[in-house]
């Protein structure tokens, strides 16, 4: 019996060698203050003179919390203070070599950022990063809502409709900043939680909005002026409410920094009104250009008012047909 039990174990003692056992986890979870909860996962063969070495600022709050479940793996949990958080410090779990084993490491930052490596004998420590500094967040998401202006058609149709209906410069403008108004609004409160719509039925309004706007811009000249030619800024602001919901539904596939929302919502923000600015003006170059063109007194004034508000008008219409039939 003796003869079998050594046998068996210069056996496993081989297979170890050649081939690595499952790997174990180490989880860092740092939270505000520099506490971070921990947890160490491994098989029972494999805890045997093999745990992670944390840095010396890093002192336990109490003691470890081991749990064997039916497997044969051990579960360690307990929480470290680590002073002023984990950025620069070195993990390291030693003697990796010796056990055979790989150590996928987790660690979830205070901002909600996640970082994953794994270790192994060739690599045993890992030095965190620091965390991304806060006044890098405004910038990243001042261009993310640029981008997502500029890149969002049904976004750019409507702003143009804006541009087509209020020819003054200073009226333009105010409408403009009304728009925005409304859908930083909305964007805000669907992203901090406190407003949830189907994204469907946003999209479909969201078209109805543009369609509505090219109806009225299609009016024939001399009509009487309706609510919407009358107060340009109040329906602005009415329809930015409902794309304020458009532009929450980008923003939750982009993500927000759990430590920085506030200034992230903003930068986005002021991003969306820099994007539709940047249009407005492009739009008003067009314009001027256009009318400078010899083509130009060549054409009925009609015409070129007409066209691009048929254009919008129907894509406006295919997107609610298309939409209404999604739902």
């Amino acid at each position: 019996m003796k003869r079998l039990l050594l046998l068996l174990a210069l056996l496993w003692s081989g297979t170890l060698a050649a081939h690595p056992l499952a790997p174990a986890l180490l989880q860092l979870k740092e939270g505000e203050g520099g506490k971070v909860e921990l947890l160490w996962r491994a098989s029972i063969l494999q805890a045997v003179g093999v745990e992670p070495r944390l840095p010396a600022d890093c002192r336990r709050l109490d003691e470890p919390a081991v749990i064997r479940d039916e497997r044969g793996a051990l579960t360690a949990r307990w929480t470290l203070d680590c002073g002023t958080g984990l950025s620069g410090k070195t993990l390291l779990v030693p003697q990796l070599d010796r056990a055979g084993i790989n150590v996928i490491l987790r660690i979830e930052r205070p901002d909600g950022s996640v970082l994953k490596t794994l270790l192994d004998a060739s690599r045993p420590d890992y030095s965190v990063p620091a965390l991304q500094a806060a006044p890098a967040v405004f910038p990243s998401y001042l261009q993310l809502g640029v981008e997502h202006l500029l890149l969002g058609f049904d976004h750019l149709l409507f702003v143009t409709g804006l541009v087509l209906l209020v020819r003054r410069l200073r009226a333009l403008l105010i409408t403009v900043t009304a728009f925005t108004l409304g859908h930083s609004i909305t964007l805000s409160l669907a992203a901090l939680g406190f407003v949830h719509v189907d994204s469907g039925y946003t999209e479909l309004g969201i078209a109805l909005s543009i369609l509505l706007l090219a109806c009225e811009l299609a009016r024939p000249a001399g009509s009487p002026p309706t609510l919407l030619a009358r107060r340009p800024a109040l329906m602005a602001v009415a329809f930015g409410l409902l794309h304020g919901l458009g532009f929450a539904g980008a923003l939750a596939e982009i993500g927000l920094p759990q430590a920085e929302i506030p200034l992230a919502l903003f930068g986005f923000n002021v991003g969306i009104e820099l994007g539709q600015l940047l249009l407005v003006t492009a739009l008003l170059g067009l314009g001027w250009l256009w009318r400078r063109l010899p083509l130009a007194a060549e054409r009925p004034a009609a015409l070129a008012r007409l066209l691009p508000v048929y254009l919008i008008g129907s894509l406006a219409a295919y997107w609610c047909l298309e939409r209404a039939a999604a739902l």
